[in-house]
């Protein structure tokens, strides 16, 4: 898929305001400063497009990118820490999980994970949490600029999700430094968009 336009449109705290628009939506989201923001330019091939910081919590609200002037990517809030009161976090996951479970439109979910790191409660609970919602996701390793120290933690995270899932969703291993699973993601989502083209004219 070749990016011809990538445009912010709007931000929301509630996903009963977020735009009654046909495009299908793709969410990403992951615990605070995995890079969510630095994938997403990557993704987009601009560099200034998702506001990146080392300050945990800088995603406040449901950010909308219309991709192509096709679909929608849309930017969540992180979960866990964040430089914040324990009231706004709370805030920002009930709308953020509101909108993941509820959403019409919403495609896919790419649940961003750090390869640098063991494996995290708080990256399992939330995986786990939308299993139990049944909202399509998949996982996105991030931060694989040195794949020969990373791919113990991968592999570890795919042993233990496999303790609570009987085989495992999509995975794509991603670096915002040399741009490494970037068409693999956008041609997934291409894929998952002509699948939906295939459905509604089905239903034609």
């Amino acid at each position: 898929m070749l990016i011809h336009s990538a445009d912010f449109t709007c931000s929301y705290v509630d996903w009963k305001k977020c735009p009654n628009s046909p495009e299908p939506e793709y969410a990403f989201i992951g615990r605070s400063n995995v890079g969510k923001s630095s994938l997403i330019n990557t993704l987009t091939e601009r560099k200034g497009l998702a506001k990146t910081s080392n300050t945990p919590g800088k995603t406040q609200c449901i950010n909308f990118f219309l991709i192509n002037k096709e679909w929608n990517l849309v930017d969540l809030p992180g979960y866990g820490y964040a430089k914040t009161s324990k009231s706004n976090r709370e805030v920002w996951i009930k709308f953020t999980k509101e909108y993941l479970s509820k959403r019409p439109q919403l495609r896919n979910t790419f649940i961003l994970i750090d390869a640098r790191i063991p494996p995290q409660k708080i990256d399992l609970d939330f995986i786990n949490w939308m299993g139990e919602k049944g909202v399509p996701f998949s996982i996105v390793f991030t931060k694989n600029d040195k794949p020969k120290k990373t791919l113990a933690n991968i592999e570890k995270f795919k042993e233990t999700l496999l303790e609570f899932w009987e085989e495992l969703p999509t995975i794509f291993i991603t670096s915002s430094v040399t741009n490494a699973g970037r068409e693999d993601l956008l041609s997934y989502i291409d894929e998952v968009n002509g699948i939906e083209i295939i459905d509604i004219e089905d239903e034609i």
